[in-house]
């Protein structure tokens, strides 16, 4: 299961711990405490006998909860640590994963996450790699498809890396690969040199990675493209002209802030011109 934490120790003064499946959407705060459906299901809402997560064996061989940014395990309760709208998602079986979508500006590393990175510097056989958290990532040169001590990657200072961590945490320098856990690029790697980089809000990042994004629809019906998406805010495209690679580029900086009928009358006009 994996780690979960909170700012406050207590909940907040007055309240009781809420229903998750009930507050999926709204606003929660740090220092709130989190009933999952198998806690319900024990005292029932809003009835004496309910009470918070219980992260314990019992609680455990049941229902499998996975608990993403801003949630953590503070002994056996579920608290929240960031103000934000909780969400969830239900996987094939178990209890999902739990997480607060909040505004946060700067990206801290998560294992797991595919982000762009900026190779910086080469010591020796790793490359430090900046990836807009508070320290660079390293990367191994063995760390790509097909390299071997012979065989290594061409890999230049300045160049674009799309990777994913499999290290990072708080006590340790983050870690970054180029390849799945069968060995293979699977999209990964050095990013082309004639596209464009640019940086968006976390929040945004999330949406335009959701499976039924439908900003990511309207924009491929435009032009043909290339885009890659770093969960560290970090987007790069790549279209047939400059001038389409600039306008796509303001496309995705601006959907943000704009209603879906201003959206698709912008797209409208594009596609007329």
């Amino acid at each position: 299961m994996a780690e979960v934490v909170s700012v406050m120790t207590e909940p907040p003064a007055g309240g009781r711990a809420r229903a998750a499946r009930t507050t999926l959407g709204q606003v929660v705060l740090p220092g709130e405490e989190l009933l999952l459906p198998e806690q319900e299901d024990e005292g029932g809402p809003g009835s004496a006998g309910e009470r918070p997560l219980r992260l314990n064996a019992e609680a455990r061989s049941r229902v499998r909860v996975v608990c993403g940014p801003g949630l953590r395990r503070c002994g056996d309760r579920l608290l929240v640590t960031k103000c934000g709208r909780l969400r969830h998602k239900e996987p094939g079986s178990g209890g999902g994963v739990y997480w607060v979508d909040s505004q946060q500006k700067r990206y801290v590393p998560v294992k797991g996450d595919h982000v762009i990175g900026i190779v910086t510097a080469k010591s020796g056989d790793i490359f430090k790699v900046d990836v807009g958290g508070s320290e660079p990532a390293s990367l191994s040169y063995l760390a790509f498809e097909g390299a071997t001590k012979r065989n290594r990657p061409n890999v230049q200072v300045g160049d674009l890396i799309y990777g994913q961590f499999v290290v990072a945490n708080k006590d340790m320098e983050p870690e970054m690969v180029c390849i799945d856990s069968c060995g293979r690029a699977n999209g990964m790697g050095v990013i082309g040199q004639d596209g464009l980089l640019f940086k968006v809000t976390l929040g945004l990042i999330r949406k335009l990675l959701a499976p039924d994004c439908e900003i990511i629809q309207e924009v491929g019906k435009l032009y043909p493209l290339e885009i890659v998406f770093g969960m560290n805010g970090r987007v790069w495209v790549k279209a047939k002209t400059i001038q389409q690679t600039l306008i796509l580029a303001n496309i995705l900086e601006a959907c943000e802030h704009m209603t879906a009928d201003q959206r698709k009358q912008i797209f409208s006009r594009l596609a007329e011109s």
